[in-house]
């Protein structure tokens, strides 16, 4: 006879394998979104597509009161890479050692399916507790995530709708299950710098100006400052050249412009602005002659402790004996596109050594309590309502 836990692990691995099965890669959804939406429909949800520029997504709620307490999650996926490098086919879900193996069991099919079975039976459970419960899933996470979570957020304020408390089911534990939660995330700001210069003759620099000469030391400059000293939940700010493009292809030419891509992941200590402007008068005090575009991939955000924490590490306590840490580390997410509707805001999810890579795995031991930790968080959010 199958115990609960049995259940639990049964139907959230069901659901994983049909989605990790189909190649969604970004920002495809390969009939994703089509699954979860029957499922909901079923269960008493309402749910609308607001798919936008060959974007998949998906808005579903179940209840008019409030609360709304909300999960969020993807089912795009990044390419796999070289077949070689896989075990096992990467859309072909396969359980090995204890693990299940395939593209997007990380990050995030596997918890998106967990926070699924988790509502499914707690509005099952015959004392549906008050509040709404909301869905949010799209197709456009790991792409450009122009089209994504962030038309449901225009959406969503375009009708006056607002969130209570967000779960997103990122991969955040770091060494086993529950032992993060991300309460927010850095800022992003990228900067594209070009730097003028002459082109010449490498054996009469004095009639041509070196663009890579000229840039070097302004970069060297920006490389060594301390931009701000973070806070109790950020670290400082960091800034890092990834691309720097010069030369015309022969060994003999000094090139006319120098091209250097970089990026700042910013403490709210921070601004967009003062970031700019102290980048700015770094290169005008080199005396550069230069063009330079900025794109903000996103502000930070923070949850402080509060309900919407508190709760959630006591539903992994219960279900795990973990105490789970708080953290603002690691790149971007969807939660700074929610943060504009969501009054509360965190991530939680499995293991996330593996994702991104060949072989992508989850432990199939953490499915059941992945999931039951995702019912109780949401049953205490609910019935602990004011």
């Amino acid at each position: 006879m199958s115990s609960p836990s049995d259940e639990i692990h049964r139907s959230t691995l069901e659901l994983a394998r049909n989605l990790i099965a189909r190649a969604s890669l970004t920002p495809a959804d390969a009939g994703c979104i089509d699954v979860i939406a029957e499922r909901l429909q079923r269960t008493g949800f309402a749910c609308e597509r607001i798919d936008r520029g060959g974007v998949s997504n998906l808005w579903a709620r179940r209840g008019d009161a409030r609360p709304l307490v909300c999960f969020a999650g993807h089912v795009d996926v990044v390419p796999p890479g070289p077949a070689s490098e896989w075990v096992s086919d990467p859309f072909a879900p396969t359980e090995r050692d204890g693990y299940l193996y395939g593209r997007g069991t990380a990050d995030m099919k596997t918890p998106l399916a967990a926070s699924i079975t988790a509502i499914e039976r707690l509005v099952r459970g015959g004392d549906s507790p008050p509040g709404s419960i909301g869905l949010i899933v799209t197709s456009d996470e790991e792409g450009a995530a122009t089209d994504g979570t962030v038309a449901v957020v225009e959406w969503l304020r375009a009708r006056g709708e607002r969130i209570d408390q967000c779960i997103l089911t990122e991969p955040t534990s770091s060494e086993r299950l529950g032992d993060t939660i991300k309460n927010g995330r850095r800022g992003s700001l990228s900067g594209r710098l070009t730097v003028k210069g002459v082109q010449g003759h490498i054996a009469y620099p004095h009639l041509a100006r070196n663009p890579i000469h000229l840039a070097l030391p302004a970069l060297t400059e920006l490389m060594g400052m301390e931009w701000d000293r973070g806070d109790a939940s950020f670290e400082p700010t960091s800034f890092q050249v990834s691309n720097i493009h010069a030369g015309t292809g022969a060994g003999n030419v000094i090139p006319s412009v120098l091209g250097a891509d970089f990026n700042f992941r910013f403490a709210p200590t921070s601004s967009e602005a003062s970031l700019a402007s102290g980048v700015a008068a770094v290169l005008e005090k080199f005396g550069l002659e230069y063009e330079l575009s900025w794109t903000l991939s996103g502000a930070p955000f923070i949850t402080r402790v509060g309900r919407l924490v508190d709760l959630l590490a006591r539903a992994v306590r219960e279900v795990t004996g973990v105490e789970p840490a708080l953290s603002t580390g690691g790149g971007t997410s969807d939660g700074r596109f929610l943060a504009a509707v969501a009054d509360e805001v965190v991530e939680f999810g499995p293991v996330n050594e593996s994702i991104h890579k060949a072989n992508e795995r989850i432990s199939l031991a953490d499915l059941a309590p992945l999931s039951a930790i995702y019912e109780r968080a949401l049953g205490l959010l609910l019935a602990t309502s004011t």
